[in-house]
């Protein structure tokens, strides 16, 4: 809550109540929120329950069929390189996952009552665990990490749209070695595989916009270039990537500093790419059947 809302609540609680719960220790404050909250579910009851599954839409089920969304991650992890890991993410990631490496607001997060936040990028959680991973590497080590996961927005997407989906992500991370020779490694392992995956799919295209950094230039052969774009800027650096189909967004990536924040490493570097599996579902519909 924010603005108008938010001082609603605060002025219908006692003088001193807001000072109080922001003295309080952490691990305080998570106890007495876990006990407000269940003394609220102590009073609800089943037809309650069942009229907020159908009204709530954070937690209505998916329209697509799980059958054909299997069969479609099947084969993306099928045409991944052996060079990717695969990561089974947690549900939830440490609070401030997406806030404190990007821009974006926390009220878009369904943020747990404890030190957490349902996974609302996946990208984010990879590049998490990327730097974990690089910080028990050499400056010469490399990770590259693969990860399907349904995430949750809190903010409205507009009609028809669901606030959770799932979304296949690549993150990639390495220390630069001097000129562009590091991100050009990086960008031609997601780009290999994008154009794999794209092909096949109706008007399936990788696009891509350079940020001040015109010698990656050479490592994007085979996509599309978009030299006016300039959303994503501020968000990616040196470059941005999408994925599209058929005048359809499937999805996008790019450059970004999150592995160098959070290792204190201006040298590391970090690109991050993904794709939407419903919407790829429903714009390639027998994509999943094709054998290579």
């Amino acid at each position: 809550m924010t603005g108008d809302a938010e001082h609603h609540v605060w002025a219908r609680m006692p003088e001193g109540t807001r000072a109080a719960m922001a003295g309080l220790p952490g691990t305080q404050l998570q106890t007495l929120l876990l006990a407000v909250a269940r003394d609220r579910a102590e009073r609800v009851r089943p037809p309650e329950l069942l009229r907020r599954w159908r009204a709530d839409r954070l937690v209505r089920p998916s329209a697509a069929d799980p059958r054909v969304l299997a069969a479609v991650e099947s084969r993306l992890w099928h045409l991944l390189p052996a060079t990717f890991d695969g990561v089974e993410l947690s549900p939830v990631t440490p609070l401030g996952t997406c806030a404190a490496v990007a821009p974006g607001s926390q009220n878009r997060i369904v943020t747990t009552m404890r030190t957490a936040e349902v996974v609302s990028d996946s990208t984010n959680a990879l590049a998490v665990e990327a730097a974990d991973r690089r910080s028990r590497q050499p400056a010469t080590g490399e990770v590259h990490l693969a990860a399907a996961h349904r995430l949750l927005r809190a903010q409205r997407f507009g009609p028809g749209m669901g606030a959770h989906f799932r979304l296949f992500s690549l993150v990639s991370s390495a220390r630069a070695t001097g000129g562009a020779d590091t991100e050009t490694k990086l960008l031609r392992h997601h780009l290999d595989y994008w154009q794999r995956v794209l092909t096949g799919v109706p008007g399936g295209r990788v696009r891509f916009t350079l940020f001040d950094r015109p010698a990656l230039r050479a490592a994007t052969t085979g996509a599309v270039e978009e030299p006016d774009r300039d959303r994503g800027r501020g968000y990616y650096r040196d470059l941005a990537l999408r994925l599209t189909g058929a005048d359809t967004e499937l999805g996008d990536g790019g450059f970004t500093d999150w592995t160098a924040q959070l290792l204190g490493n201006a040298k590391e570097r970090c690109l991050t790419s993904c794709i939407s599996v419903e919407r790829l579902a429903t714009l390639a519909p027998g994509w999943h059947r094709v054998r290579d």
